[in-house]
């Protein structure tokens, strides 16, 4: 009796405690909510411009007196922006898929493979993190330049390949695999190409989906390696056209137009990706 007695008494301090809990939340849930308005602010207000009828006033020095699409078609409709875009996309496709292959591979070798030099290997591949691209920008473009790589898109992808912030981030998240599966897997006879393809693969798959997202939207958004390697629109990429259509005295509108529809694919794999990514941060907590 004591216990059924008791049982619905501290439901009832749980409840009640929980209005008062939330009450003590809400400086928090201002602050986040401030910060994410202020984030939110600069891609609103570049949506704004433009949608702005080109030579009226617009924000932030007022709002403007109607909203209009023809900025947009002007850019689609560009000479260069059609093709900057594929050739973003061809290198952002193509990196996120031999990065994923190749550092999935490489972080299952360090995390579930014993052999001489791994940790040296490992620690080594790692401090190359610590040196700045800025410092082997010039040798790795004579070196790319030598083998003719200069304006080619071989030349514009292999040097971003090796990716050791890829390989560490799988690395982790295999090392909490158990290794029971993998010992099952050599029981039964299984190759080193299966085991990888059959339980590291779809085990990953949350870490893959993250990865890649972050591996698209940084050489969706790379400039300083395409700005230097390529030397026409052939492999132009849209983040370098976009500062040629700059320089060539745009107007903001149309400038701000073509910003807005170059963030269309990182929203596009954001939302087609953001189950996955969901995934993989609730299984981080679980860990």
């Amino acid at each position: 009796m004591t216990m059924t007695a008791t049982r619905p008494a501290a439901v009832r301090d749980r409840q009640a405690t929980r209005p008062r809990r939330h009450g003590r939340r809400w400086p928090l849930y201002t602050l986040l909510a401030v910060m994410s308005l202020l984030t939110l602010g600069p891609f609103a207000a570049m949506i704004v411009v433009a949608l702005s009828p080109r030579g009226e006033p617009t924000v932030p020095a007022q709002w403007p007196g109607s909203l209009t699409l023809d900025n947009v078609v002007q850019v689609l409709r560009a000479s260069g922006f059609a093709e900057w875009t594929l050739n973003s996309l061809i290198y952002s496709g193509v990196s996120v898929v031999i990065i994923l292959l190749t550092a999935s591979m490489a972080g299952y070798a360090f995390a579930k493979k014993r052999f001489p030099g791994r940790d040296t290997m490992l620690w080594t591949f790692l401090a190359t993190m610590m040196v700045p691209f800025q410092a082997t920008l010039i040798p790795l473009y004579v070196l790319v330049s030598d083998f003719d790589g200069a304006d080619t898109f071989w030349g514009l992808i292999v040097p971003t390949l090796a990716n050791s912030q890829a390989v560490f981030l799988m690395r982790q998240f295999i090392l909490g695999l158990p290794d029971e599966l993998f010992d099952a897997a050599k029981v039964d006879g299984a190759s080193e190409l299966r085991v990888y393809w059959t339980i590291v693969v779809p085990l990953t798959k949350p870490i893959l989906a993250t990865l890649g997202v972050f591996v698209f939207l940084w050489h969706w958004n790379d400039f300083l390696w395409p700005l230097v390697i390529s030397q026409s629109d052939a492999t132009r990429t849209l983040t370098v056209g976009l500062t040629v259509l700059k320089t060539e005295e745009m107007q903001w509108s149309l400038l701000m137009s073509s910003a807005a529809v170059s963030a269309v694919p990182c929203l596009v794999v954001f939302f087609l990706l953001q189950r996955y990514l969901v995934n993989s941060i609730a299984m981080t907590g679980l860990k």
